[in-house]
């Protein structure tokens, strides 16, 4: 079966796309799989971590997944940061350094996922920082990290990856996983029924926790959130139908999307133009 894949973006509606796609595979089981990448102009090399998501889904249903005719921009991109490796193609030299390369993770392999943030997030052009928050900052990752591994309840894994953009002056830095989603997390541990765009929203706030479900307030994101603001970045959640941002003017926005993603998805933006320097306020 065919499947025509389009321009992805990392917004709204570059993850309906993949959401979308995922919707089309889900019923599939022991069927060959042609994701047609001709009508693909652009493809945000990070939004290779969700997208991992829904294929290793769609393979897990023993389907033979096959990726044809990608335009040599998009097959570019995606060979740089390993992404297709996978399927057959070969890896190319990142000359610019530019990729966080695309991996795909064991819930155990919080170490590894560690020396993979200190090897490939450090060398980028991100803003200066103080020692203090530069752990603080790091810390926040890995508690992304740890709460996928132990509350997401993946069976698949946890996909990374991250891009920067020179001429954007951005680089984006996505975390996904194939497990229950926010919505189903907080209802199964508390009994609260609610749309999962606003269950991401009530995740966030500080002190809101499952509790027994091990989902901490603010999701580990206070500081980050706070950088965010402040270096004029971004911040976006994807869990099941819910989409959340906060935005580079500070606005935040959820949404429901049109379909379904099979887990949930975090994308730290960070505005590499930013030259200012940053330090915890206890550090004054």
């Amino acid at each position: 079966m065919k499947f025509l894949i389009h321009d992805v973006r990392c917004n709204i509606e570059g993850y309906d796309r993949i959401a979308r796609l995922s919707s089309d595979l889900k019923p599939l089981w022991f069927e060959q799989i042609e994701l047609d990448f001709s009508g693909c102009e652009w493809f945000d090399a990070n939004m290779s971590a969700p997208l991992g998501v829904v294929l290793a889904l769609a393979a897990d249903r023993i389907n033979d997944v096959r990726l044809m005719n990608l335009r040599p921009g998009v097959e570019s991109i995606l060979s740089r940061n390993r992404f297709l490796l996978g399927y057959g193609y070969q890896e190319r030299t990142d000359a610019y350094g530019s990729t966080l390369p695309y991996r795909r993770l064991q819930p155990d392999d919080a170490r590894y996922f560690s020396a993979y943030v200190d090897a490939n997030l450090e060398r980028q052009r991100i803003p200066r920082m103080s020692d203090g928050l530069s752990r603080r900052f790091k810390d926040s990752i890995l508690e992304i990290f740890d709460n996928a591994a132990v509350h997401s309840e993946t069976e698949l894994g946890i996909f990374v990856c991250g891009q920067y953009f020179h001429k954007r002056h951005k680089l984006d830095f996505s975390i996904a996983d194939a497990g229950i989603g926010i919505r189903r997390k907080i209802a199964n541990e508390l009994g609260l029924k609610m749309p999962s765009h606003d269950a991401i929203a009530w995740a966030l706030e500080t002190g809101n926790t499952t509790r027994q479900g091990k989902i901490p307030g603010g999701m580990g994101l206070k500081i980050m959130r706070e950088f965010i603001e402040i270096n004029r970045g971004r911040l976006q959640i994807v869990s099941d139908r819910g989409y959340w941002e906060q935005c580079d003017d500070g606005k935040l926005v959820h949404r429901r999307m049109d379909d379904s993603f099979p887990g949930t998805v975090i994308n730290i933006e960070i505005n590499t133009a930013d030259e200012r320097s940053y330090r915890l306020s206890s550090e004054i």
